[in-house]
């Protein structure tokens, strides 16, 4: 049995190698999209967060050059050079070619390490057509070069002795393999969300952006590191204390941060990060601050008579409304879990966030009893708003409104009964309702035509959101529930699209539906379940043959390089209830050539500060964010 286990657990070390990286590179990235592409910038970049965190390191730099490769650079002690004795190579070589090989794992080198999936830096050097990297210390600059993970011959080489002047540091240098990735398009603003929210959780470290092709460049470091992260949640919001309120604690070798400021915002907005991850499905840490807090405003508003005439406590969703919170916390040994692996498990943790809540909390609205009286102010409001809906007609209410069983009768549904096969179409007005029912495919496109504008969901509360009979439609359809009662496995379709006309008006209901969907039902955009259609903006003929155009840049190159210049019949399709049925399911609907976009929510954060500006209150920011953006109109990433 020993031959046997030392067999089997060489071979996978034999087999597994960079090669079964390259092979099945979404298991250790994601997808070999955009989104992986970017990946591969942020496990660089983790790698010198966690010198950072290790005391060691204060200055981070990202260059994204002209032929589409990247570099990262850090001020850290630089990788190991000296060789590796189990391997009988240099260190850094070892760091570079094998799976998990690093300084992470014996909690000395590193006492808290971010990264994921903890594959690091040589997947990158898997996925790369070219890495090199650039290592100063021990008194000289050392470089080492890789093809698609392979280290070159002869490639690790002392360049020169290393000037006084001279800080230690590492720089990684790689270009995407066009082999593996559908893009090696990196975009400025991606990046630029993920490096400024690090600055926030690494408070005092410089993270530099530049873009090359374009000149384009940015720096974040944040002293205030969380408080300020609040702050720049809430500028577009009207807080009701103008102090943040921040707290940290240590225990079992677990550090706790928290940042918090209440607003008269309806949705509140909680974030929680375990080793700079952002957690979107929660966990243990967020379950212990949500618990904490609401004990303690609970136990300030009885002890100091702030409950008025409520009927019974405040609960965690009164306390919560319009809050703006932080929670970081670093752990040695993180276990992470869910669905897409960002849902922290550690039993442990729950007890330390909730006891460190408990104390510092307390002892603040104790200290500043205004601050206090302003956040409890707020939970007993929306506890009194809640109440009242409770009591109100049978409509409102939460369940009664979604209790019925029976679809709506508006709904054209699909003759499959598989989630996974079924796609349902939100359509945008009755006439383009029509004709996508009669255009689809029966057998698994479902068809939901609404009517005019949705309620601006970020404006109202549940009970009034639940009146709009087009929601309850929606909701209905998509089987899942809302709210609290959500349930992504009761989800009737896997592929939920947007179909809405190419126009202001089109874009206005599209990000009202998206807004309902963030708010409300943000599994099915964390699942990849929600799409957006895009029916083409003109269609040309010219001599028996018929091309689609999205933008007016294609129709221009169709009409030059298909029509040669001459511009025959040119249709201008203004609405989608301008197309017969035929035409709505060849140019939109139809899978073997129709384009969907599909939406994703990569940062939290940005999508909630995305969304005040645009379906808040304050004026200003939203003329400055259609000002800034008003060239990319037509889409606006979450």
């Amino acid at each position: 049995m020993a031959d046997e286990q030392t067999y089997g657990a060489g071979q996978i070390q034999v087999l597994e190698g960079l090669q079964a990286v390259r092979k099945r590179p979404a298991m250790y990235i994601g997808s070999t999209d955009t989104r992986g592409l970017h990946h591969l910038v942020y496990e660089v970049v983790d790698n010198a967060i966690d010198e950072a965190l290790a005391g060691y390191c204060d200055a981070i730099d990202v260059t994204v050059h002209e032929d589409d490769s990247v570099s990262v650079s850090d001020n850290g002690r630089g990788i190991p050079v000296d060789t590796h004795t189990e391997y009988d190579r240099p260190a850094v070589e070892v760091i570079m070619t094998v799976l998990h090989a690093g300084g992470k794992f014996d909690n000395k080198s590193y006492q808290v390490s971010g990264g994921l999936h903890g594959v690091g830096v040589s997947v990158v050097n898997a996925l790369s057509a070219e890495l090199a990297v650039t290592i100063k210390r021990d008194g000289a600059v050392w470089t080492h070069r890789f093809e698609r993970g392979e280290p070159v011959e002869d490639g690790f080489e002392r360049v020169r002795d290393l000037a006084p002047e001279e800080e230690t540091g590492t720089t990684v240098r790689f270009w995407p393999d066009d082999d593996i990735f559908e893009t090696s398009d990196f975009v400025f603003e991606t990046l630029s969300t993920r490096l400024r929210e690090l600055a926030f959780l690494n408070s005092g470290v410089e993270i530099g952006l530049t873009d090359e092709r374009d000149g384009e460049a940015v720096a974040f470091r944040y002293e205030g590191g969380i408080r300020e992260f609040v702050e720049y949640l809430n500028e577009t919001k009207t807080a009701l204390h103008d102090e943040v309120v921040y707290f940290d604690d240590e225990a079992q070798d677990i550090s706790v941060e928290v940042a918090l400021q209440a607003t008269d915002e309806l949705q509140g907005s909680i974030h929680a990060f375990a080793n700079n991850i952002n957690t979107r499905e929660g966990g243990t840490h967020l379950t212990g601050f949500k618990t904490a807090l609401t004990r303690v405003v609970n136990d300030y508003a009885t002890d100091n008579g702030l409950l008025g005439d409520l009927d019974g406590t405040l609960k965690g969703e009164d306390v919560r409304e319009g809050l703006t919170a932080v929670i970081s916390v670093k752990h040695p040994d993180p276990q992470f879990e869910g669905q897409t692996k960002t849902k922290l498990g550690n039993s442990e943790v729950r007890g330390i966030v909730e006891s460190a809540v408990h104390q510092h909390l307390g002892t603040f609205f104790e200290e500043n009893p205004s601050t206090a009286q302003a956040i409890v102010g707020k939970a007993v409001e929306a506890a009194k708003a809640r109440q009242a809906a409770k009591k109100a007609e049978e409509l409102t209410r939460r369940k009664s409104a979604l209790e019925s069983t029976a679809l709506p009768g508006k709904l054209a549904d699909c003759q499959s009964k598989d989630p996974g096969k079924s796609e349902l179409f939100v359509v945008e007005g009755d006439s383009a309702g029509g004709s996508a029912k009669q255009g689809r495919d029966r057998e698994f496109q479902a068809i939901l035509p609404l009517k005019g504008k949705i309620l601006n969901v970020e404006k109202h509360r549940l009970d009034r959101i639940l009146e709009n009979d087009e929601i309850r439609a929606l909701i209905t359809a998509i089987g899942t529930g809302i709210g609290e009662e959500f349930d992504i496995e009761e989800a009737r379709y896997e592929r939920i699209i947007l179909m809405t006309d190419a126009d202001v008006d089109g874009a206005h209901i599209r990000t009202l539906l998206l807004t309902l969907l963030y708010r409300h039902m943000k599994p099915l955009l964390e699942r990849g379940y929600v799409y957006a259609a895009q029916p083409p903006l003109y269609r040309v003929r010219y001599r028996g043959e018929t091309y689609d155009a999205m933008s007016e840049a294609e129709r221009d190159r169709i009409v030059e390089e298909k029509c040669n210049g001459e511009a025959d019949q040119v249709q201008r399709f203004k609405g989608l209830g301008e197309m017969n049925p035929d035409q709505l399911w060849q140019t939109t609907m139809n899978p073997e050539n129709r384009i969907l976009k599909r939406i994703s929510v990569e940062d939290a954060a940005a999508a909630d500060r995305m969304f005040s500006i645009l379906m808040g209150d304050a004026v200003e920011p939203r003329k400055q964010f259609i000002k800034e953006n008003a060239s990319d109109a037509e889409w606006v990433d979450i």
